[in-house]
């Protein structure tokens, strides 16, 4: 009789014990009810975001693979098309996202160190150094627009291989919209990380989102990296016939 009220009893207990466990792991209320601790919490995030960033190289790697196969077919008009482009914008557009992405990882380091005003400063200034990237981006698409470089039926047929340069812009478009396009997403997901860490959300023991993000705004960083050289320099040492 003993032992079966011990048995009881211990089996009685066991929810208790498992929910105290979980209660001492979950005293942090930005813990998910399906993680134990934050350190775990912060591991599947990292985990979840990478797995992301691997689609987003796959997706932009289909484009890629089209700009290297057309390479290799019109070598001389992807030259042609890249004298067209401004270098001196792709080179400022390029300085403006390294700039943005230290302030990015400022932004990482001060929420790793309870620094409230560092992530709001950084924040903001990742904020304007990705404006500053999409206004200089607008103003060299009207560049193109006014001479006639935009692919469709104002494009200038009068240029030496015009149909494989109106390829080449086709692609120069797709890449760079794209692109602009996950700058504008990431913009948005910087105002709101700011929001939040203007209301103190983040500090040493909670700041995964603003991590989180990081890895997405380098990724969008590091794509540009590659779009650079491989649109904008082809012709840097060319001279027409």
């Amino acid at each position: 009789s003993t032992s079966f009220g011990a048995s009881a009893q211990g089996s009685h207990a066991m929810p208790t014990t498992a929910t105290g466990a979980h209660d001492a792991h979950g005293h942090n209320p930005n813990l998910q009810h399906h993680f134990y601790s934050m350190e775990q919490q912060l591991e599947a995030s990292t985990l979840g975001m990478w797995l992301f960033l691997v689609t987003e190289v796959m997706f932009f790697g289909g484009m890629f693979l089209a700009y290297i196969v057309y390479r290799i077919l019109y070598p001389e008009a992807w030259i042609l098309g890249s004298n067209h482009l401004n270098v001196t914008m792709g080179a400022l557009n390029t300085a403006v996202l390294i700039c943005s992405s230290l302030s990015m990882a400022l932004a990482v380091r001060a929420a790793q160190t309870s620094n409230r005003g560092g992530q709001i400063v950084n924040l903001i200034l990742t904020i304007i150094f990705g404006s500053i990237f999409l206004i200089v981006k607008y103003f060299e698409y009207a560049e193109k627009f006014e001479h006639h470089l935009v692919p469709g039926r104002h494009f200038d047929m009068t240029l030496p291989q015009a149909n494989q340069q109106q390829l080449f812009f086709s692609i120069y478009f797709m890449l760079t919209g794209v692109h602009a396009i996950h700058m504008v997403v990431g913009i948005v997901l910087m105002l709101v990380i700011l929001t939040m860490s203007w209301r103190g959300r983040f500090s040493a023991d909670y700041y995964t989102p603003v991590e989180m993000s990081g890895l997405y705004w380098h990724f969008v960083d590091i794509v540009w990296i590659f779009l650079f050289p491989l649109l904008y320099l082809l012709g840097a040492h060319y001279v027409a016939a």
